[in-house]
């Protein structure tokens, strides 16, 4: 679990910076998009009692990974990689809690994201146990979302020139193709899952699409 948060971590960094060179002293207001995201995530799970509704739990799942980007971002201003690793391996390998009520959990860890602006882990792994996602599950969507994200950004995303369908898919599914091809457990797996998506990418040197 260590060397996955440290990776997690450094994958955020790099992400940042892609964004802004200067993102730590922007101070930006991270646990401001992590309420607004736990929403998100609550309308996928139901919450209408006049309404029949199923809870997405695929959905769900996404909006978890997306809020782990921000609380990452919240965890590395506090220290070094190292050190925040750490912590938050000592606090995710404390006793586990068994499942609860998703709805009551979230507000919650929403409630205590507000009044302190900053990252309830332990409310975060709740949630994870609460719709069945284990730290493993969450580091693979993770990194893969990540990576997908330089990846757009390496590729003309912000101009407007990136190609999101490539040989009649979506690059999410790409990804998804690629990933189960690779060793999660190998140290450069997130490099691994960005070169095959290079090769892959239309007008590249091993152009597959």
């Amino acid at each position: 679990m260590q060397q996955q948060l440290q990776t997690m971590l450094a994958l955020q960094d790099q992400i940042n910076t892609l964004v802004n060179e200067n993102w730590r002293e922007q101070n930006f207001a991270w646990y401001r998009a992590i309420w607004v995201e736990s929403a998100e995530l609550l309308d996928h799970y139901g919450w209408k009692w006049w309404k029949k509704q199923q809870p997405e739990m695929e959905q769900v799942k996404l909006e978890l990974v997306d809020i782990w980007h921000f609380g990452l971002s919240l965890e590395l201003q506090q220290g070094s990689p190292e050190a925040v690793a750490a912590k938050m391996e000592q606090q995710l390998s404390a006793e586990q809690p068994v499942a609860g009520d998703f709805r009551e959990n979230l507000e919650a860890f929403t409630l205590n994201t507000l009044s302190t602006k900053q990252f309830d882990l332990v409310g975060f792994a709740q949630l994870m146990i609460d719709c069945d996602m284990p730290f493993e599950d969450l580091y693979l969507r993770y990194v893969g979302k990540n990576v997908l994200n330089r990846f757009r950004q390496d590729h003309g995303y912000k101009e407007g020139t990136y190609q999101k369908l490539w040989a009649g898919r979506e690059d999410n599914e790409h990804l998804a193709e690629i990933a189960q091809s690779l060793d999660s457990a190998a140290e450069n797996f997130s490099d691994q899952l960005y070169t095959a998506l290079s090769n892959r990418y239309p007008g590249s040197q091993k152009d597959l699409a």
